[in-house]
């Protein structure tokens, strides 16, 4: 009977911990749910252009499905589709994927300690790193009540769907509908815009914007349209290289001084 009892015992504190644990994954994601909902709007959108520029360029659906899911980062993936129809150059795709997705070092350096401790998720959070993504993890005031691991994990799980979903949708659409797709290529130039907008609206520091902005022009100059894109963005990953300290020390405090400035603003409200 002292066995047997023992034995309920230990399946009755298993289903309690089971229940506890399934309770505290669900509570994080409704929490995170509602953050991601304005991402999924951009992202649906151009997800979709992308899916219907993929078909209308004559590719299959397995092609935006899979560079969805692996490579993830919406500029390369409208580039890529570019380097397609190029010269075979991985060095040259591999210097723009870096140049392109070079300020992830920064995101990578600001989320060394909330990503910690996260076990094999942390895997999944960082390979699903987006700028919209580190925004919310980065800055969401969220309930003690809530893990905030789960949290940040469900909310970057959630935008990459999003943008798998949006690819679909978009390739489906372009194979249905007779879309005149002239035009179409502007978006990657209108998300570059976009991007460098908000990077110059979020940042007090706007050095590293200043310096892409001066190679690019001088590149330009000198080697013309069709030669300055690799050389600019060879330079500018030399500048950063060398200069890494100085922008980590600078990026790095500015977010810390901007914590603790919200910090004190909310005690200030209470």
């Amino acid at each position: 009977m002292k066995l047997l009892n023992s034995v309920f015992k230990k399946q009755d504190s298993s289903s309690k911990e089971h229940s506890h644990r399934k309770s505290v994954i669900l509570k994080a994601f409704d929490t995170a749910l509602p953050f991601t909902i304005p991402i999924c709007a951009g992202y649906m959108f151009l997800g979709i252009s992308y899916g219907m520029l993929m078909h209308a360029k004559g590719f299959s659906i397995w092609y935006p499905i899979c560079m969805s899911i692996l490579i993830y980062s919406g500029t390369m993936e409208f580039i890529t589709l570019d380097l397609f129809f190029g010269a075979f150059d991985p060095f040259s795709a591999l210097v723009l994927a870096l140049a392109v997705n070079v300020r992830h070092i920064f995101y990578g350096i600001t989320m060394l300690k909330p990503y910690k401790g996260a076990g094999i998720k942390k895997f999944s959070m960082i390979f699903d790193m987006t700028d919209e993504t580190f925004a919310i993890n980065s800055s969401a005031k969220i309930p003690e009540s809530v893990n905030r691991q789960w949290f940040m994990f469900f909310v970057s799980i959630l935008n990459h769907w999003y943008w798998i979903i949006g690819a679909i949708i978009g390739w489906f659409v372009g194979s249905v509908l007779p879309i005149n797709m002239k035009g179409i290529e502007f978006v990657l130039t209108a998300l570059f815009l976009v991007i460098f907008i908000e990077q110059w609206r979020a940042q007090k520091h706007h050095i590293v914007l200043i310096i892409g902005i001066v190679v690019a022009v001088v590149a330009l100059g000198i080697l013309g349209p069709k030669m300055f894109m690799i050389p600019s963005l060879v330079t500018f990953l030399i500048i950063f290289i060398v200069f890494r300290k100085y922008f980590e020390k600078l990026y790095v405090n500015y977010d810390n001084n901007s914590s603790e400035s919200s910090e004190d603003l909310e005690s200030k409200k209470a």
